[in-house]
């Protein structure tokens, strides 16, 4: 029995060694490897109190990864489908707003490099922005070059 509780810990950090894993992405992923009710909640409960597990790491992972090339859109999706507080979601969002027309340029410069010469042109531009998750006014700024107001 104990080895189990080892092999479940073991999977679990594993996962961890790869990227960081959320508290909720862990459980789903080890469930079906869980020989007793409860197994799996203890391990997770003793791995997070010894700090293996972390929600701060998770949001700084994706935040790292993610927002050179998307919006605070798509970031907080991310977050949400791993489980993420809505808290801990808040405030990354919050944080990713302020740099969100300067990575919305970015991208776009990557993807385009010039100004749309007609008004479909500057449709597809601004579509291909909100796919990727910018808000409405970063996406109105970069394609309409307003970034002087």
């Amino acid at each position: 029995m104990g080895f189990d509780k080892i092999s479940l810990k073991g999977r679990a950090l594993r996962l961890l060694a790869s990227r960081e894993h959320s508290r909720a992405e862990l459980q789903k992923k080890l469930a079906a490897h869980e020989q007793e009710p409860g197994e799996l909640q203890r391990a997770l409960d003793d791995l997070q109190a010894k700090g293996f597990i972390s929600e701060q790491r998770v949001v700084e992972s994706v935040i790292h990864r993610r927002a050179a090339r998307l919006g605070a859109g798509r970031v907080k999706q991310e977050l949400q489908a791993k489980g993420v507080s809505a808290e801990a979601i808040a405030e990354a969002v919050d944080r990713l707003r302020g740099s969100e027309t300067e990575r919305a340029r970015e991208v776009w410069r990557k993807k385009f490099g010039e100004p749309a010469a007609d008004p479909a042109g500057r449709a597809r531009q601004m579509r291909f922005l909100a796919a990727r998750g910018f808000g409405a006014e970063a996406i109105r700024r970069v394609v309409r070059g307003a970034d002087d107001d």
